[in-house]
C-alpha cells in the first residue's frame, strides 16, 4: 500500500513538473508576492528570475518600464518558458522613462534637467554609437533617444541648432522636414535635455526618453527554449550591432537556441528591433579595434564561434513569426551566426532607417549573417534601405514569398554566399529588385520588378560542409552559376539593364531558362485598409514554363551541394506565392498560377 502511494505522488509530481507553473505579473502588483493571479508580482523581470522550464509568465495590461533579464531558460519544446500577454489585454514593455518637468525659454524652446541617477548607470545621452562599419556621417550619435506621443524626434550636434527654430531636418521619415529635434549636456551630475516639441506643449503631452540598452534580453549565454508572444516592445537605446560584436536588440536571443518571438509589435529602436545575434568573447568590433582587414577579422570571428559551439544542436534553429517591426535605425531583424536554423515569417517590417542621420554597411529590414537553412517567407518588407540582407554563407537558406517594395538600396542583396540557396516566388518591386554579390542561387517563380546588379568579389570567404556550420573551405565569388528558371522581368526605359542578360558578364555561365522580360508594363501596389493589393497588366501573355525540382537546379559548382531543403529532402516549387497549386507539368511562369485576375490580394 506504501509502494502504491509513492508511485502515485511520484506521477502527480511529474505532471506538475511538465505543466509548470503560471506566474501573474501586474501593474498594481508586489514582487514580494508569490506571482498568482489574486496575489500578482509586480515586474516581468521578477518572475523572470523564478520562472522555471515548463512555467508560464502572463502578463496584464499595463506599460511596464523595465529591462527584463530572464534567468533560467526552457529544456526543449515540450518545457519551454513562455513570456505572454494576458488575452485581451494590452501590455507594453518599455526602455523608456517619462519626464514631466520641462521648462520654457524665451526662444520657445523646452529644458529638463534630470539627475544622473535617473539612468542607473546607463546614460544613453552619454553612450556613443560606434561600431565596425558604423558610419557617423561626420558627426558624433548617441543612444539615447526623445519621443513626443511615440514619435522620435532628431538628435543635432548642438545646442544652437535647436533653438534656429526654424532649421529644418528632411529625411525619408520626413520629406519636407520637421523642426523636433534635441540636443542634451552631459554633466558630472546632471544631464539637460533642449528640445523643440513644435507648437506641443510636453507638460501635456506624452514625453519620454530612453533610458535602457534593451528590454528583453538574458546576460548569460544558453538560456534556451523561451516563448515571447503578444507584447508590445518599444523605445530601447540600442547599440549598433556589427556582425563582429555582441549584438543586443530591443529584444535579443543571446547565442542560444530555440526561441519563439510571435504576434508582438515591437518599434523605436534606436538601432536594431530583435537580434538573434553573437556574443562578445568570439570577438567584439575587432576591425575598429585594430583596423585589419575586415573579411580577414570576419573569418577569425567564425572561427572563434565554432570554437564557442555554433552548430545546430546549440545555436539557433529560432522562429520570428506574425511580428510588427518597424522605426529602427539599423535593422528590423539581425543576427550574426546566431540566426542559423530559423525560420523567419508572417512578419511585417517597414520604415527601417527612415531618419537617415547615420549609415553603415549594416542596415537592412532583415540582415543576417550565417543564415545557413534558414527559411524566410511570406514576409511584407517596404520602406527600408534594403529588404532582405543576406550577408557571409547563407549556404541551405531559402528566401520565399515574401514582397518588397519602396525600399531604397534593392530588396534582396546576397553577399559573399557560395550556394547552394534559393530564391522563389518573391515579389520584388523596389527600383533595384536583386544585388547579387554571389553564386551558386536559384531564382525560381519571382517577379522582378527592378534591375539586377550582379557583381563578383575578389576577396576570399567560407563556405560549409552541407547543412552544417563547419568551415569546408574559403574562396572568392566569381558571380554567376546561378539558375533563373520561370522568372518575370520587368523593362523599364530607363539607363538600368534588366532581366537576365546582365549575367552574360560575369565569370561563371549561369543557366537561363523559362523566363519572360515584359517591356513597361502596368505595375502597382495598393495598400487599402491593412491589405494589400497587387495590380500587374502584362503587355503580352504570361507563357507557362516547366516544373522545377532539386533534379533540374543540379549541383552547385564549387561547394558541389545539390539544392535541397533544409532536411536533406527535395525541393518541390508546387504551390505559388498564394500557396494555390501549380500545374505539375506546365507551370505559369511568375509567382502566380492564375494570372486572370488584374488585381491581386497579396498581404492582409
Amino acid at each position: 500500500m506504501t509502494n502504491k502511494c509513492c508511485f502515485t505522488t511520484l506521477l502527480l509530481l511529474l505532471s506538475l513538473s511538465v505543466a509548470g507553473r503560471e506566474y501573474h505579473v501586474s501593474t498594481s502588483g508586489s514582487d514580494v508576492a508569490p506571482g498568482t493571479a489574486t496575489a500578482p508580482l509586480r515586474t516581468i523581470n521578477c518572475a523572470a528570475q523564478r520562472a522555471l522550464p515548463g512555467d508560464t509568465v502572463t502578463v496584464h495590461g499595463g506599460t511596464y518600464r523595465e529591462w527584463v533579464n530572464p534567468l533560467y531558460g526552457g529544456l526543449d519544446d515540450a518545457r519551454r518558458i513562455l513570456y505572454r500577454a494576458a488575452e485581451g489585454e494590452t501590455v507594453e514593455l518599455k526602455g523608456s522613462e517619462p519626464v514631466t518637468e520641462w521648462k520654457r525659454a524665451k526662444d520657445g524652446t523646452w529644458t529638463a534637467t534630470l539627475p544622473n541617477s535617473f539612468f542607473a548607470g546607463h546614460n544613453p545621452f552619454a553612450q556613443e554609437i560606434q561600431g565596425d562599419w558604423f558610419t557617423g556621417l561626420g558627426r558624433v550619435h548617441h543612444t539615447a533617444e526623445v519621443y513626443l506621443n511615440d514619435v522620435s524626434l532628431y538628435e543635432v550636434e548642438s545646442k544652437d541648432i535647436v533653438t534656429r527654430r526654424d532649421t529644418l531636418i528632411r529625411s525619408r521619415r520626413d520629406p519636407d522636414g520637421s523642426s523636433l529635434k534635441w540636443y542634451a549636456l552631459v554633466g558630472d551630475e546632471t544631464t539637460t535635455i533642449t528640445a523643440d516639441f513644435g507648437n506641443s506643449d510636453p507638460r501635456k503631452e506624452r514625453v519620454e526618453v530612453t533610458v535602457r540598452p534593451t528590454c528583453f534580453y538574458p546576460t548569460r549565454e544558453g538560456i534556451n527554449y523561451l516563448t515571447l508572444r503578444g507584447f508590445r516592445i518599444s523605445q530601447a537605446a540600442t547599440q549598433w550591432a556589427a556582425p563582429t560584436a555582441e549584438q543586443i536588440g530591443m529584444v535579443a536571443t543571446h547565442w542560444s537556441k530555440g526561441w519563439i518571438i510571435e504576434n508582438c509589435v515591437i518599434s523605436n529602436s534606436r538601432c536594431n528591433g530583435i537580434s538573434l545575434g553573437k556574443q562578445a568573447s568570439t570577438g567584439h568590433n575587432l576591425w575598429s579595434l585594430r583596423q585589419f582587414d575586415g573579411a580577414t577579422e570576419y573569418i577569425e570571428v567564425t572561427f572563434n564561434a565554432l570554437r564557442k559551439g555554433w552548430d545546430r544542436e546549440n545555436i539557433g534553429s529560432h522562429i520570428i513569426r506574425n511580428n510588427e517591426i518597424s522605426h529602427c535605425e539599423q535593422t528590423g531583424i539581425c543576427g550574426s551566426m546566431g540566426g542559423s536554423f530559423s525560420e523567419i515569417y508572417g512578419n511585417h517590417i517597414h520604415d527601417i532607417w527612415v531618419k537617415t542621420q547615420f549609415n553603415g554597411a549594416e542596415i537592412s529590414g532583415i540582415k543576417l549573417h550565417a543564415a545557413i537553412d534558414a527559411y524566410i517567407h511570406h514576409n511584407r518588407i517596404h520602406t527600408s534601405q534594403k529588404g532582405i540582407w543576406m550577408d557571409w554563407m547563407a549556404q541551405g537558406s531559402r528566401i520565399s514569398c515574401n514582397l518588397f517594395y519602396n525600399n531604397l538600396e534593392t530588396d534582396i542583396l546576397y553577399e559573399v554566399a557560395h550556394g547552394p540557396f534559393v530564391c522563389d516566388n518573391n515579389i520584388m518591386l523596389s527600383e533595384r529588385a536583386l544585388w547579387d554579390e554571389s553564386q551558386g542561387g536559384a531564382y525560381i517563380h519571382n517577379f522582378f520588378g527592378g534591375y539586377l546588379l550582379p557583381i563578383s568579389q575578389t576577396r576570399y570567404t567560407p563556405y560549409q560542409l552541407n547543412h552544417s556550420t563547419q568551415v569546408k573551405g574559403l574562396a572568392p565569388i566569381n558571380c554567376g552559376d546561378n539558375r533563373f528558371f520561370n522568372n518575370i522581368f520587368l523593362s523599364r526605359q530607363d539607363n538600368f539593364e534588366y532581366g537576365p542578360g546582365v549575367y552574360e558578364k560575369m565569370p561563371q555561365p549561369s543557366f537561363v531558362e523559362d523566363n519572360i522580360v515584359c517591356e513597361n508594363p502596368k505595375v502597382s501596389i495598393e495598400e487599402r485598409e491593412g491589405k494589400v493589393y497587387f495590380s500587374f497588366t502584362p503587355t503580352e501573355a504570361i507563357p507557362q514554363g516547366k516544373p522545377v525540382d532539386s533534379h533540374r537546379l543540379g549541383i552547385t559548382r564549387l561547394s558541389n551541394y545539390p539544392f535541397e531543403a533544409a532536411d536533406g529532402s527535395a525541393l518541390h516549387f508546387e504551390q505559388d506565392y498564394l500557396g494555390k497549386p501549380r500545374s505539375a507539368s506546365t507551370p505559369r511562369i511568375g509567382p502566380f498560377e492564375n494570372t486572370s485576375s488584374k488585381e491581386i490580394l497579396v498581404w492582409e
